[in-house]
C-alpha cells in the first residue's frame, strides 16, 4: 500500500478532548489490517507499480461511503451512536488512495424503530458533532465545491463530500433543504426504506412515484446545486426523479438487477434512463447485495460482474464506484437493522451464501486498491480507469454544483 499521506499526523477522533471525561470511551475496530489482504489478484511488479501511480497520480473518489469506525461488538454500536460522536477513520482514510469520499452521515439505523434515525434534530447533531471534530485537524477537509475536490488532491489531503441517504428528516419543509445545504450537505438521497414525503422506498409493496412535495424538493436541489441520489428509492420513484430533474442524478451505491434479480440493484431501464440525463451509476459493495449468478459468494469479483455489465449497458463514462463500506461488521450491522434497511425483503428468490465481509471490497482502506488493480489486470486503459475512478464524478458535479 501507498506510505500514509503526508498531511496525516496521526490524529485520532475527538483528541482534542479526554476520553471517557469529555465522552465515552468505546473499545473500536482497527482501521489497517482488518481482514486478510485479498488474493484474488495476480499483479505483476509493473502492474502494481501501475495501480500505485494511478491512486496517486489520479483524482480518486468514493461516490458512497460510510468512512466511520465501528466498535468491535456490534452490540455497542447503538450506545456509540446515541452519545452522536461517531468517529471518522482518518488513520484508514490516509493509506486508502481516495482523494474524495462521499460520507453518508445518517443512514437510516440510527435507532431501532423504523425511521427514528432520520428526525430533524438527529442529522443536525450528528453532522455538527462530526464537522466539529474533522475541523480539528488539517488533513481531512470538507468539499463543498469541485475545486476543493482539485486542491485537496494537490495538498495531499482527502476531501470529505457531507451527504445524507434519504430526505425523510425535512418532513413537508422545503426550506430545510437549504439549511442542510447550509451546514454542508451537498448530496441527498429522495427515500430510504421507507416511504417518505417525497417518495417511496425499496421496502415499499407499492410505489406511488415522486409525490408533488417530491417534485419541488427535486426543482429546489436543482436549484440550490446539490446532487441527488436514488439507490434506496423504488423503481417508480428512481424513474420520475431522473425525468423531473433538470440536472443529471446519481445511483451512488447499487448494480444491476439483470445480473443480480433483487429490489436493491436497478432496472436496466432506470439504469439507461440515468445515463441518458448524463447521470453516473456507483458500484455497491455493501455484503450480500451485487451478488452474480457467477459468482454467488459475495467478493470484488462479485461486483465486477456488475461493472462489465453496466458497461455493455450503458458505456464506461456513466460509472463509478461507491463500495458503501465502513470499519467494522458490517454484517453484524445488517442483521442489527435488518427492518431498518432494504434488505430482508428486497432479496427475491435468489440463493446465495452469507459471508462474514465481501472478499476485497471489506473496508474504506483497501476497496481503491483492488478495484484499480482489478482494472488494471483486465486490461483497462490509465484513461478508461481514471473515468470510473473520478472523472465521471466530477463531470456530474461540475454541472450539478454551484
Amino acid at each position: 500500500m501507498l506510505a500514509p499521506a503526508k498531511r496525516y499526523d496521526g490524529y485520532r477522533s475527538y483528541s482534542y478532548l479526554e476520553e471517557g471525561r469529555d465522552y465515552e470511551a468505546f473499545k473500536l475496530c482497527a482501521e489497517l489490517g482488518r481482514v486478510p489482504a485479498y488474493a484474488g489478484l495476480s499483479l505483476s511488479d509493473e502492474q502494481q507499480q501501475r495501480v500505485e501511480r494511478l491512486l496517486s497520480g489520479g483524482i480518486v473518489i468514493s461516490l458512497h461511503e460510510h468512512p466511520t469506525v465501528m466498535p468491535e461488538r456490534v452490540p455497542e454500536l447503538l450506545p456509540l451512536t446515541r452519545t452522536g460522536r461517531e468517529r471518522t477513520g482518518f488513520e484508514g482514510l490516509a493509506r486508502s488512495g481516495l482523494t474524495a469520499v462521499f460520507d453518508n452521515f445518517m443512514d437510516g439505523t440510527c435507532n431501532i424503530t423504523s425511521n427514528a434515525g432520520w428526525k430533524w434534530t438527529d442529522v443536525i447533531a450528528d453532522v455538527g458533532m462530526r464537522l466539529c471534530d474533522i475541523a480539528h485537524q488539517d488533513f481531512v477537509v470538507r468539499a463543498e465545491r469541485v475545486r476543493d475536490i482539485q486542491a485537496a488532491h494537490e495538498s495531499g489531503r482527502v476531501a470529505l463530500i457531507p451527504a445524507v441517504e434519504a430526505s425523510t428528516m425535512i418532513e413537508n419543509e422545503l426550506d430545510r433543504i437549504e439549511i442542510l445545504y447550509g451546514i454542508g450537505i451537498r448530496q441527498m438521497g429522495i427515500a430510504y426504506s421507507e416511504a417518505n414525503v417525497l417518495g417511496c422506498g425499496l421496502k415499499e409493496r407499492r410505489d406511488g412515484g415522486l409525490t408533488a412535495f417530491g417534485r419541488a424538493a427535486v426543482e429546489r436541489m436543482n436549484k440550490i446545486g446539490m446532487s441527488i441520489d436514488v439507490s434506496h428509492s423504488g423503481d417508480v420513484t428512481s424513474m420520475d426523479t431522473i425525468v423531473h430533474s433538470t440536472e443529471p442524478i446519481f445511483i451512488t451505491h447499487a448494480g444491476a438487477r439483470g445480473v443480480w434479480n433483487t429490489n436493491r440493484m436497478k432496472p436496466d431501464e432506470v439504469i439507461k434512463a440515468c445515463a441518458e440525463r448524463g447521470g453516473v451509476i456507483g458500484l455497491e459493495a455493501a455484503p450480500h447485495t451485487t451478488l452474480s449468478k457467477a459468482h454467488p459468494r459475495h467478493s470484488l469479483e462479485s461486483v465486477m460482474d456488475h461493472f462489465t455489465y453496466i458497461v455493455d449497458l450503458v458505456g464506461i463514462e456513466h460509472l463509478a464506484f461507491g463500495p458503501d463500506t465502513m470499519w467494522g461488521d458490517h454484517v453484524g450491522l445488517h442483521h442489527l437493522f435488518a427492518d431498518q434497511m432494504s434488505l430482508g425483503e428486497a432479496q427475491g428468490e435468489e440463493a446465495f451464501e452469507e459471508v462474514a465481509y465481501v472478499d476485497g471490497l471489506e473496508n474504506p482502506t483497501e476497496c481503491f486498491w483492488n478495484i484499480i488493480g482489478w482494472l488494471v489486470q483486465h486490461g483497462y486503459s490509465d484513461d478508461e480507469i481514471d473515468a470510473v475512478s473520478g472523472r465521471n464524478i466530477l463531470r456530474v458535479l461540475d454541472q450539478v454544483w454551484v
